[in-house]
């Protein structure tokens, strides 16, 4: 499958991704210590809703678009709002016109004594991705998976690590439990944040085997679907593993997934899992 940021943005995928990722940033903001944000495959930052990418899918409808219509509960309201946010953020005035991707959102909630590293390969993806970050970032231009090696450990030795992959080519899913290993030796205490999509059951099972055999421990596995997957049809179910997640995260999650799930769902079988791959 084609992944490529600028087609899905702000669609069901990114609202669970980017809201837990703005949970972690407020987590990680509330001790003094500077930490570091590296985020492996980054896009280009900020995203047109009506451009010629988002606005060619109209994705984000049934993502953001939902969101911003739905009376949410409580529980699911609070879990969004860190997110929601920085989507305002990013606009001028009151109407929602552009998205931003997560390295605008780590950027927008990091304090002068935190870091970015936001790296693309794409040069197009780069040259823009350094315009929208400006001087808030260390923007660079290695290969995702190599740069997962080359970056860790940082020198605040606080921070997150968020691979968000294209899935653009075959392996991916074994790249993305190799980068998982990797970063934990190079920095087991760091926070994991690992994306990808859920379109064959039976491969997303095998990737969870194989990381579960690694015996890291405190690795939550969070996954959401629109309705019943079929392994032919478009991508309506995705996942994330977090590694060394905030410790309230889990039960957070469990609170605001059900009405989540109910905003955003678009036919028979919508769900949501929050689970443990493995403990403490």
């Amino acid at each position: 499958m084609n992944y490529r940021h600028a087609f899905h943005a702000a669609n069901f995928a990114d609202v669970l991704k980017h809201a837990v990722l703005a949970r972690i940033l407020a987590h990680l903001r509330q001790k003094e210590a500077g930490f570091r944000v590296i985020d492996t495959h980054a896009g280009i930052g900020l995203y047109d809703l009506a451009g010629d990418e988002a606005g060619r899918t109209g994705e984000w409808r049934g993502g953001l678009g939902r969101v911003l219509d739905a009376a949410l509960p409580a529980a699911t309201s609070d879990f969004l709002a860190p997110w929601l946010a920085e989507v305002r953020a990013a606009n001028a005035g009151p109407e929602i016109a552009l998205y931003p991707g997560s390295p605008l959102i780590a950027a927008q909630m990091l304090r002068p004594q935190d870091t970015l590293v936001a790296n693309e390969l794409h040069p197009e993806d780069h040259a823009t991705l350094a315009a929208v970050l400006g001087k808030d970032a260390k923007v660079m231009s290695l290969d995702g998976w190599t740069a997962v090696k080359s970056l860790l450990p940082p020198p605040e030795r606080r921070g997150l690590l968020l691979i968000d992959p294209p899935f653009e080519q075959p392996g991916e899913f074994d790249r993305l439990a190799r980068a998982l290993t990797d970063a934990h030796r190079r920095f087991a205490t760091g926070i994991q944040l690992l994306w990808y999509p859920l379109k064959d059951p039976q491969a997303v099972e095998s990737f969870i085997d194989r990381v579960e055999a690694t015996g890291i421990p405190r690795i939550l596995r969070l996954e959401h679907w629109t309705r019943r997957v079929t392994p032919d049809g478009p991508l309506v179910a995705a996942g994330m593993l977090v590694v060394n997640p905030p410790w309230t995260l889990a039960d957070d999650a469990k609170a605001a997934l059900p009405g989540l799930t109910e905003a955003l769902a678009t036919g028979p079988g919508a769900g949501w899992r929050v689970g443990w791959v493995a403990g403490e």
